[in-house]
């Protein structure tokens, strides 16, 4: 079973990024911008990381692609292709790019989503989250692109059952 840890919208955070590495230590491990830390801070090692529009380290990526186990990830903050609007545009970058998996974050609202072959997830915020009171960040689990689960954790590593999601692409 693959696992991804997915961060965003932590907005100076550094305790709270520290414990939930130390809870779930992954392999893979993805943080979608607005950290509002340094490139090589230590809470961040280990991440696949981009810059958002509050990050001020300009050695941030706007975007990153990487592939695990078969499905390939389009990670973005969001804030370059309008996500608090629709998911079109990042959706057409991603298909240039290959990727069945986006994730970014910028709007704070934890959710994840299927259109067509595609699987959005938005994490949430750990600091300041947008039409819920949790605070959250999210896991993807896969066997194979046919069984994917993203759940959505409190950053006490709660489940929040409601936003569970299922997909196959």
């Amino acid at each position: 079973m693959t696992k991804v840890l997915i961060l965003s919208d932590s907005h100076g955070l550094r305790d709270e990024i520290i414990e939930i590495k130390e809870r779930h230590q992954f392999k893979y491990m993805i943080h979608c911008g607005d950290s509002e830390l340094d490139m090589d801070t230590m809470e961040l090692d280990g991440f696949l990381k981009v810059g958002g529009n509050t990050d001020h380290d300009a050695r941030f990526p706007e975007e990153q692609i990487l592939t695990i186990n078969g499905l390939t990830f389009f990670v973005t903050h969001g804030h370059l292709h309008d996500v608090k609007a629709n998911l079109m545009t990042v959706g057409y970058r991603a298909e240039e790019a290959g990727a069945q998996v986006i994730c970014f974050g910028h709007t704070h609202i934890a959710g994840a989503e299927q259109i067509g072959k595609q699987l959005f997830i938005n994490p949430g915020s750990i600091r300041l989250p947008r039409n819920r009171i949790e605070k959250t960040y999210a896991i993807m689990k896969f066997d194979s692109i046919d069984e994917i689960t993203v759940t959505f954790h409190t950053v006490d590593g709660e489940v929040v059952d409601e936003l569970t999601y299922h997909a196959s692409l």
